[in-house]
Formats: C-alpha cells, sequence, structure tokens
C-alpha cells in the first residue's frame, strides 16, 4: 500500500478544501454531497452525536449559520492506497479561548471522495 501518494493526496486536499469553503460558507447542499449517503455515517460533534446521513442532514439544516468562519492552524492528511484518507486539523475561532479539532475520514466511493466518519471537539489551550 502507497502512503502519501502525491495525486491522491492532492485529490484529497481538494475536497478538503471544498469542504472547508462549504462549512464557512453554510453551503448545506456541497457539506451534504460530501458526505456518505449511508446510514453508517457518523459525524461526532462538539455537543451531538449524529449517526446516519439523516441525522447529519438534520443538524446541517438547523443550526445556525453564522460565526463559522476559523482559521485552521495545522493540518494533517494522509492517504493509504487510493481510496482511504484521514485528515485532521487543528483551528481557532475569534473570541474563542479554546482549539478546535476536527477529524474527517475519507473513502473514495464511486460517486467519488466522502467523509464516512467526522469528529469536532474543543480542548483548553
Amino acid at each position: 500500500m502507497k502512503i502519501d501518494d502525491p495525486e491522491v493526496l492532492a485529490e484529497v486536499n481538494g475536497v478538503f478544501d471544498a469542504y472547508e469553503v462549504a462549512l464557512i460558507g453554510n453551503d448545506v447542499a456541497t457539506l451534504d454531497s460530501l458526505f456518505w449517503h449511508d446510514a453508517r455515517t457518523l459525524r461526532f460533534g462538539a455537543a451531538e452525536n449524529l449517526v446516519g446521513i439523516a441525522e447529519i442532514r438534520e443538524f446541517r439544516n438547523t443550526r445556525p449559520g453564522k460565526a463559522l468562519a476559523r482559521t485552521i492552524t495545522a493540518r494533517h492528511v494522509t492517504t493509504f492506497g487510493d481510496a482511504f484518507a484521514v485528515a485532521n486539523i487543528t483551528f481557532r475561532r475569534d473570541g474563542e479561548q479554546r482549539i478546535g479539532r476536527q477529524t474527517q475520514t475519507w473513502v473514495k466511493t464511486p460517486d467519488g471522495w466522502r467523509v464516512v466518519a467526522a469528529h469536532v471537539s474543543w480542548m483548553d489551550s
């Protein structure tokens, strides 16, 4: 298995960047398109545990769409073969003393790269 193949790494970084733009802009349709549409998809957030694409969609459609801007302070993307990747970031938000952390597990499906599991949490700085 090739780890961090440059072409695969570029693909995953590209979809990660698209996700980040959609997140900051509250582009719910794009965010939805980047998640695996399956009952086994997970998103564990700072205050919620969502199981399945239906719960993730409901969360996205009902959360406030403001104050989503953030600055990524560290980014680590690792690919394994040509169809599996993990992306981890730390981030800051204006006015927030805590450090945010995000992990995404990406799998290349017939429809393209999709998040199959995600986790967001905060830690004291």
